[in-house]
């Protein structure tokens, strides 16, 4: 199967040329971000490149930077893609296990394989990014999807996968013979809140109580909460909040994805969108907790968690509660915290579709994978509506599951 109006990859047309980049400093700050947008920071050169500086993506990581350019015939560049060469599915949050598996079984070679991605980072944003001046930007998306499905044929790659792209590209990939698979996440809505409250008279009685209690517990044991952002943040918050995300790492998943340095960099190129907030313990002033946020657009994107004691109920408040504040009071219709946690749904976070595209080069294994993405879409539409049926909304006050 081939791809419809393609275009060649590290070739020449008569109106633009495209280029594979092994790093992000082989292109300017200013035109990557040109084509990227201002709205979602982690299609920024500044979070990208972060990763790169810090060595969380690179050499020895798994990670292999191999960026899409496409220039015009004066060299302007005109559209980029983050992509990356993968020796393994960590760190993607859409689990293709099990077709790797099955692959190596049949005597394939499933890995190394194509990654359209913001390394670590399950939101939904622009995956193919096109200046908003450039002429067509039709075309140079369907250029963007052409390339990276060539490119995996000249390496001889098993497949091509794009995560968390917009709904947008989703159906512009899947027109063009990509296969569509839909995920889940808990995202909560801020129709125009005036305060919490105001959101907590939108719900049943018996849940606004639970809130209520677990809100107060959060914040009477003796930790203080701050929200930091922009100047705030110093380099001592930056050690903290990596020494609680190291702990978590290591209870959870055993090795940390990020560096130190990932988190330092962040400070210095992205604090005006970092949202963090900070727990410290009262009697002793020693930092203990912390959720790191970033903002852009309408929403707020809740990335990373970590505390190194137990407290009750304050992972809710930190992650969840705190979040909807900021949202209400900067006015952000979303806040997004992630995928997994059915708990999120009794706390007003209520299921919505994301999605990705993938391309098997083999017909055989592809048609065994169409069947198991279009079952597993069915089984995701009938878990979005019955999480949502028992949601803590009042009837009538908030809608379904969105896709």
């Amino acid at each position: 199967m081939t791809p419809h109006d393609t275009a060649p990859c590290d070739t020449e047309t008569p109106s633009y040329s495209v280029a594979v980049l092994p790093a992000l400093s082989r292109v300017d700050a200013a035109d990557w971000d040109a084509c990227a947008g201002p709205e979602n920071p982690f299609v920024s050169h500044a979070f990208l490149s972060a990763l790169e500086d810090s060595g969380s993506v690179g050499p020895g990581t798994g990670w292999r930077p191999q960026h899409l350019l496409i220039r015009d015939g004066q060299g302007r560049p005109l559209a980029v893609a983050p992509l990356y060469l993968k020796s393994h599915s960590y760190g993607e949050y859409v689990f293709d296990w099990s077709w790797a598996n099955a692959w190596h079984q049949a005597g394939g070679q499933y890995y190394p394989k194509l990654q359209g991605a913001v390394p670590f980072t399950p939101v939904t944003g622009p995956r193919l990014l096109v200046r908003p001046d450039a002429p067509d930007p039709e075309s140079l998306r369907r250029a963007l999807l052409v390339a990276m499905v060539e490119l995996a044929d000249q390496i001889g790659l098993s497949s091509v996968h794009i995560t968390f792209p917009t709904e947008g590209e989703t159906d512009l990939g899947q027109d063009m013979g990509f296969l569509r698979r839909q995920g889940q996440q808990y995202h909560w809505e801020n129709p125009g809140y005036r305060d919490f409250q105001d959101f907590l008279d939108t719900l049943a009685s018996r849940k606004r109580k639970a809130i209520r209690k677990e809100r107060d517990k959060a914040n009477t044991q003796g930790v203080t909460l701050r929200v930091l952002t922009g100047g705030d943040l110093r380099m001592r918050h930056w050690d903290a909040f990596f020494r609680f995300y190291r702990t978590t790492a290591d209870r959870k998943w055993g090795q940390p994805y990020l560096t130190r340095g990932f988190f330092h960099l962040l400070g210095e190129r992205l604090a005006d969108r970092v949202v963090l907030v900070l727990g410290t313990e009262d009697a002793t002033g020693r930092d203990v907790c912390g959720a790191l946020n970033l903002w852009g657009g309408d929403a707020l994107y809740g990335r990373n968690w970590g505390c190194v004691d137990d407290f009750r109920f304050l992972h809710f408040e930190a992650c969840y509660y705190r979040a909807m504040d900021v949202a209400i009071d900067r006015g952000l219709r979303w806040v997004e915290a992630g995928a997994q946690g059915e708990h999120k749904v009794q706390r007003g976070y209520l299921p919505r579709a994301t999605h990705s595209l993938h391309w098997i080069t083999d017909p055989g294994f592809r048609e065994a994978v169409a069947r198991f993405v279009e079952h597993e879409r069915m089984m995701v539409d009938q878990d979005m509506a019955t999480l949502a049926a028992f949601g803590p909304y009042r009837r009538g006050e908030r809608p379904g599951p969105e896709s």
